[in-house]
């Protein structure tokens, strides 16, 4: 079963940086999504680190549809499943499980899993996984690694996620096989809880202009 054609790619594709966002309370979802719209990021990804996190994405999906609304931290079926459920447009993993991308595609959601060594990326290539999350990238050989992944895995696209900040995301959007980052920076959790979400629009909006190289 090729894994590659359920089109997370194609979802990575519509903007430079995705917002992972943990959410404690899900009277802030709606708001959040908005903001983050209004900031010119579409697609959000809430990891699932909180007992809220399930009821936001639904809250989100239904609040602004145009929103592109994803599990983070996904470490299992189960957590598949509800997020699926919950509403999730698709799947971000911390790491690579072959029964989780198996279930994934199963169920026909986009399914994003975090690699790290030339291994993992091999073992992700065998199921015919193409597009993959790149974590911990701050602490693991950053851009100059994904640079080296680049000439021998030119198959392969990444979204790099963990400890990127606006200061060190052109290194990473500047490499051809890097699609876009992942940020938590855009949408901190204190933030969220103020309500502080006309700084997050314009975290976003910021964020926006980090174009791809």
């Amino acid at each position: 079963m090729s894994l590659s054609k359920v089109g997370v790619r194609a979802v990575l594709e519509l903007a430079p940086v995705i917002p992972v966002i943990v959410i404690d309370d899900v009277r802030h979802a709606a708001p959040l999504a908005r903001a983050l719209v209004a900031g010119g990021l579409r697609v959000l990804e809430v990891t699932l680190r909180t007992p809220a996190a399930l009821e936001a994405i639904a809250a989100m999906r239904a609040a602004v549809p145009e929103a592109i609304v994803g599990a983070g931290t996904v470490l299992n079926e189960a957590q598949l499943q509800a997020a699926v459920r919950a509403g999730s447009q698709f799947i971000v993993s911390p790491g690579f499980s072959r029964s989780l991308c198996l279930a994934g595609a199963a169920l026909g959601v986009p399914l994003l899993p975090g690699v790290i060594t030339a291994t993992e990326v091999m073992a992700a290539l065998e199921v015919g996984l193409d597009t993959l999350k790149f974590f911990p990238a701050a602490r693991s050989g950053g851009a100059a690694l994904l640079k080296d992944f680049a000439s021998v895995f030119p198959q392969v696209r990444f979204c790099p996620t963990g400890g990127i900040d606006h200061r060190t995301a052109p290194d990473y959007l500047a490499l051809p096989n890097v699609l876009c980052v992942g940020m938590s920076s855009v949408a901190t959790a204190e933030a969220i809880r103020s309500g502080d979400f006309v700084g997050i629009t314009a975290r976003a909006r910021e964020a926006m202009l980090l174009r791809r190289g």
